[in-house]
């Protein structure tokens, strides 16, 4: 059984139809890319499966939970983190802030002691700017920061928003090793990218979304060997 399952779902903004019947399947232990053009419905897809947006039609299941109408908090407590396009960490407030605000959900003091601990391993940075306002660091920075804030909640499933857009060939790099070792973790990883390159070093499968909908599903290796075709495809 799969972790995470759409069917048939369909979103729309007003009198805009973003998703027009999108099905797609993520099991445990998977990274799974949304790969499309911009406005095909990558994001979208990503706000309805963490009930930021109510889908008008079909179904959203999570680790056996229905999530079509459930509300975004009762969502993130049964397991699922979001680290939406943008960053959007908490600007005003201080590194050690942010990442205290990822761990609301959880109970264990040890647990998130020695969580703490394994983000600074991962994060190095972070530990040097643990008192600084977010809004100060600079964008890899503050990526970082989005993800560690998200593995902070213990997820089992965690939606990644486009977490390479704009930033250095390095950082990107740095992104890439970050998660491959969240899958190494047992984090399981649904993740919009528009960078094929990026997507094939650290995905397993990948759902070719055009206009609203999941019109291939393809392995890592397929994509591999039709990278120009796809570019071609989703005009990247």
């Amino acid at each position: 059984m799969p972790l995470l399952e759409l069917k048939d779902v369909e979103c729309a903004y007003g009198r805009i139809r973003a998703l027009r019947g999108i099905s797609l399947h993520v099991d445990a232990g998977e990274i799974v890319t949304l790969i499309g053009a911009n406005g095909a419905g990558k994001t979208t897809t990503l706000r309805a499966i963490s009930g930021l947006l109510r889908p008008a039609k079909g179904s959203i299941t999570f680790d056996g939970m229905d999530c079509t109408s459930t509300p975004p908090a009762r969502i993130v407590r049964h397991g699922l983190s979001h680290s939406p396009e943008g960053r959007r960490v908490f600007a005003r407030m201080t590194v050690r802030e942010n990442l205290e605000l990822g761990a609301f959900t959880r109970a264990s003091k040890a647990e998130i002691d020695e969580d703490i601990e394994r983000i600074f391993t991962t994060f190095p940075r972070l530990k040097e700017r643990i008192d600084q306002k977010a809004g100060t660091l600079s964008g890899g920075e503050q990526q970082m920061l989005a993800i560690a804030r998200v593995l902070r909640t213990g997820a089992k499933l965690v939606l990644m928003d486009e977490p390479t857009e704009g930033l250095a060939p390095v950082i990107v790099e740095r992104i890439g090793e970050v998660i491959r070792t969240m899958k190494q973790d047992g984090i399981t990883i649904l993740l919009v990218e528009q960078n094929v390159r990026f997507a094939t070093g650290v995905a397993d499968r990948h759902h070719i979304v055009v206009h609203g909908r999941v019109v291939q599903t393809l392995e890592n290796s397929e994509v591999v060997a039709r990278e120009r075709e796809l570019l071609d495809l989703l005009g990247v």
